[in-house]
């Protein structure tokens, strides 16, 4: 019987998903369709694959505490892949294949992006199962999901001939079309490229030194001199720099021969942007699908989301509200790729807002945006007794308890202004206002 192991791929923003999805609190971890994040339903998806093995998640070091908080939510047993920088999807698939390598030299790789949803878990079981016997006949597998209509946001796979039961070589991936072709691909039997895969870690190994050997490289040297924690690794970061920062797209599955596809049938989205959370929501009888303290009166075809005030809709359709505590998104349906553009509008103006939300939590620290103007943006900050953070050059105001930095400390009704970042540990439970000048 082939051993599987699941590997989770567990980065990005979710820009799109603006204001929900922030890099401080991305999209994985949110739970827009239900009682659990896309990241959870993703382990729950692969625990009976994996057989009593760890699932590895490989993660940046911001995200280290989010992932393991969420894992112990649902009692998910996961070893931790720490990245020491983000460089594309090849260094990191190839470090998890070292590893896998090292557990089971016979092992295949389930390679699953923790953003996606999946809407039939047995369906998608039983396609990972093929797809794992296929590959440990030395195919590199990806999953093709059967289109459900002409969609331009995907890439396509043209299957080709058959290479197994349910399995088939890839003939062709193609990037995302215009609608014309969309239509055609879908006329002609093209399928979805999902982005998820199965393969040997040896297989995968092999191929990638045949096509950019500096990411095996990389990947071997960050593991040789990684630190090894309880359920933890972090990769060293002078061995993974050497790796090339590319996609295992461009890096193997556009240039090897060994290319597989199964077809999917299980109902699937990578939850892009809000018009895929609409699509993927239960809605009511005019479409309309609402979450959080929301009410709607002749509207049609409307995602209204709200986590902070109550939301109230009249008379419009085909709109998306999504209310944060300390923003607001309303645009048509059809524009919800065009949210990245806000997004980076609101950066280009130094604003907060577009990379945290207006209260974090993490470590022992919370933090919450006070006021945000062109010029400034001021926070409230409130750290446990022993917490630590990194304060940005700002000028801080202890209102309550002690901290100590590098080159002293603070105590109640202290003002300094900080030139550069500095460390600070609270001595005992401390609230302070931190606020940076752009």
């Amino acid at each position: 019987m082939t051993a599987i192991f699941p590997v989770i791929l567990c980065g990005g923003a979710g820009t799109r998903l603006w204001p929900a999805s922030r890099p401080d609190r991305p999209k994985q971890f949110l739970k827009l369709l239900g009682a659990h994040s896309s990241f959870q339903e993703t382990l729950l998806r692969v625990r009976d694959l994996a057989e009593g093995r760890d699932v590895i998640v490989v993660t940046g070091m911001g995200m280290v505490e989010m992932v393991r908080e969420q894992a112990r939510e649902i009692g998910a047993s996961i070893t931790v892949l720490v990245e020491p920088q983000a460089r594309n999807s090849a260094p990191a698939v190839a470090a998890a294949a070292v590893l896998v390598e090292r557990l089971d030299p016979g092992g295949v790789m389930l390679m699953l992006a923790a953003d996606h949803h999946v809407g039939e878990p047995e369906a998608f079981r039983e396609a990972a199962r093929v797809a794992a016997e296929a590959a440990n006949q030395g195919l590199i597998v990806t999953f093709g999901v059967r289109p459900t209509g002409p969609a331009t946001g995907f890439g396509y796979i043209r299957p080709g001939e058959p290479a197994g039961q349910g399995v088939f070589r890839v003939a062709a991936f193609v990037e995302k079309p215009d609608l014309e072709t969309a239509r055609r691909y879908v006329a002609e039997g093209y399928l979805w490229n999902s982005g998820n895969f199965a393969f040997r870690a040896a297989i995968l190994l092999g191929e990638l030194r045949r096509f950019e050997p500096t990411v095996v490289e990389g990947a071997r040297a960050a593991l040789a001199d990684a630190v090894v924690e309880a359920g933890l690794v972090r990769l060293d970061a002078t061995g993974f720099a050497r790796a090339a920062s590319i996609s295992i797209d461009y890096a193997v599955m556009e240039r090897t021969d060994q290319a597989a596809v199964v077809p999917a049938a299980f109902d699937w989205s990578d939850l892009g942007a809000w018009d895929a959370i609409w699509g993927a929501s239960p809605q009511d009888g005019a479409g309309n699908a609402a979450q959080g303290d929301v009410t709607l009166v002749d509207t049609t075809g409307v995602l209204a989301r709200s986590t902070g005030p109550f939301v109230g809709a009249i008379g419009v359709s085909d709109l998306m509200i999504v209310a944060e505590p300390d923003a607001v998104l309303v645009c048509r349906r059809d524009d919800a790729q065009a949210v990245k553009v806000l997004v980076d509008g609101l950066k280009a103006k130094g604003r907060g807002l577009a990379q945290r939300h207006s209260t974090t939590i993490g470590g022992g620290v919370e933090r919450q945006s006070v006021v945000q103007t062109d010029r400034a943006g001021t926070e409230l900050w409130r750290l446990a007794a022993g917490a630590s953070a990194v304060v940005p050059p700002a000028s801080i105001q202890v209102l309550s308890g002690a901290l100590a930095g590098p080159a002293g400390a603070w105590s109640e009704g202290d003002r300094e202004d900080l030139a550069s970042e500095t460390p600070i540990v609270a001595e005992a439970p401390t609230v302070l206002l931190v606020t940076v000048w752009r």
